[in-house]
């Protein structure tokens, strides 16, 4: 919770909420992280060790919190607007929803941080790898900069 926020709702601006994400995909990253399948540098050694029913407990606690939209300054109506067209040319409402609220293994981007949002997308795009989703890979790939951006400011502000 020092990093992911309480009951899962970051205060870090690159650091995802974990309040509201699908259980099965929480339990997949968890897992992907502890068998170090996932580089998260501010993650290692915290997952050594526990075993998957914990695993499971974990998820399920943040899957069950309460998500809180993580951003709060002026919305862009201009980036809005393009992010809001883009993702609906590339059906991202398709795989995370209507509502971008995720599901099974599939995150929730709704009201995430905007910087974590274009810090997935850039990896996604520029250096897919293990534990890495290959379909947002390929979905994200030959997007430019300002796309991404403008998605990332849509949908931390989707409401």
């Amino acid at each position: 919770m020092a990093c992911h926020g309480p009951q899962g709702n970051s205060q870090i601006p690159a650091t995802p909420s974990l309040a509201g994400q699908p259980k099965l995909f929480l339990e997949n990253q968890l897992v992907l992280i502890r068998e170090g399948l996932r580089d998260i540098p501010q993650m290692k050694g915290l997952l050594d060790g526990m075993k998957d029913p914990e695993i499971v407990a974990l998820a399920g606690y943040f899957a069950a919190q309460k998500p809180v939209a993580a951003s709060t300054g002026p919305v862009d109506p201009t980036k809005w607007q393009r992010g809001q067209q883009l993702a609906g040319k590339m059906l991202c409402g398709s795989c995370h929803l209507p509502d971008y609220a995720g599901r099974e293994q599939i995150p929730r981007l709704a009201g995430q941080h905007e910087v974590f949002l274009l810090q997935s997308m850039k990896e996604f795009r520029d250096r897919p790898g293990p534990g890495r989703d290959t379909i947002m890979a390929a979905s994200l790939y030959g997007l430019k900069d300002e796309q991404l951006a403008d998605l990332a400011h849509y949908l931390a502000y989707f409401r």
